[in-house]
């Protein structure tokens, strides 16, 4: 016996779409259904562009759903694209009528995502690979995470998290790539091919990241990371403005030469008026292979060097969150897309680093940023 519409509709309605994380149904994607006597279901799917990159996954994930139904004996799935109309109805339907104005939604009153900035005082001291593996980390701990990679000039993280696909453009709204579960966008997908250099100033990198955080669409998070570039420059400056409510992470190596440096770019915060989460010391020892005994290879004491000195600073106690052990497999599971925290969960860098990461899941007590629905009583 041949199943039901409803039967049919309600597998379908178990479909994500892979970039929007929300059920085809849902969004209005699904085009038709037509189901033969002798148990043969047509699906009919708008995608929403021409040459979707997730085309075979909605293909695959729709065959799967549908033929669990008894009574199934072939799913077939036909494509269709999306008219304008139906991209508009979809844009709205995901981000509402905003009008022409663009929003930040992570820094609007009631936006309940954490924000961390990630920040170094020079490069070489493991920023982006410790972005990557906290945001592996909190995804694998079941948070909604999404990464910027607002290091324009050494973006690194497509490679750190293995992305190789380009966002989709749907109407003025783009569609993140996704990895690990994992939301992730960067300026190095917006590139030709191969390794040019961005060449750009001030008011472009401004630009670049104000889209990455508009026109984006990012969904619901519950956590935000920004892989800033070394220092205090133009995009520092731009997130403090344009995000004053990000907390900011430091990362430094034990190297008092760097834990300066990283002081430096901490102490920005007093400036901005922004909160800093706390230090996490890098490539703090190395273990010995031999023995239990660690090898301070780069020195011992710059994180918590730099904790201190910003918590004088600041007038607030700025804590040393972790220390980072070196390991090998740490720099091989970047360059090849798998963070270590993932493909080896116990290892002691990844131990710390899921450590780290869960400390920093959790939720904040304060209420500063909170519109509160509190309204006078008349009498």
């Amino acid at each position: 016996m041949a199943p039901s519409p409803e039967l049919v509709m309600a597998a379908l309605a178990t479909v994500n779409d892979p970039e929007i994380r929300r059920p085809i149904t849902e969004l209005d994607m699904v085009k038709s259904v037509d189901i033969s006597p002798d148990g043969v279901v047509r699906v009919g799917v708008y995608l929403t562009v021409a040459g979707c990159p997730m085309r075979d996954t909605i293909t695959r994930d729709v065959t799967t759903a549908v033929s669990r139904i008894d009574g199934v004996a072939r799913v077939q799935v036909d494509m269709d694209v999306m008219s304008t109309e139906q991209r508009k109805n979809l844009q709205t339907k995901l981000r509402g009528d905003r009008g022409p104005e663009k929003e930040i939604p992570f820094a609007k009153p009631g936006s309940l995502t954490r924000v961390f900035a990630v920040a170094s005082g020079k490069g070489g001291v493991g920023k982006s690979s410790v972005t990557v593996n906290l945001a592996a980390a909190m995804a694998s701990s079941g948070l909604k995470v999404g990464v910027v990679d607002a290091d324009i000039y050494g973006h690194s993280v497509p490679r750190m998290l293995g992305v190789s696909d380009r966002p989709t453009k749907v109407e003025d709204m783009i569609m993140p790539p996704v990895a690990h579960d994992i939301k992730v966008i960067s300026v190095g997908m917006f590139k030709p091919e191969g390794n040019t250099p961005v060449v750009w100033r001030g008011p472009m990198l401004d630009r670049a990241l104000y889209q990455f955080l508009t026109d984006v669409y990012w969904g619901d998070l519950d956590v935000l990371l920004m892989d800033l570039p070394p220092g205090t420059g133009d995009i520092a400056i731009s997130v403090a403005q344009r995000m004053p409510t990000a907390e900011i992470l430091v990362v430094t190596t034990p190297q008092q030469a760097a834990a300066e440096v990283a002081e430096r770019a901490g102490s920005i915060a007093a400036q901005t008026h922004q909160q800093i989460a706390g230090v996490i010391e890098n490539m703090a020892w190395l273990p010995c292979p031999h023995c239990d005994e660690r090898i301070p290879v780069f020195g011992e004491g710059g994180g918590q060097t730099v904790a201190d000195a910003l918590t004088r600073t600041l007038g607030a106690r700025v804590p040393l969150l972790g220390q980072v052990p070196i390991d090998l497999r740490l720099r091989e599971g970047g360059d090849e897309g798998k963070p270590l925290v993932l493909t080896d969960p116990d290892s002691p860098a990844a131990t710390e680093l899921r450590r780290i990461a869960g400390s920093l899941s959790k939720k904040s007590t304060s209420l500063k940023g909170l519109k509160l629905d509190i309204s006078p009583v008349k009498h």
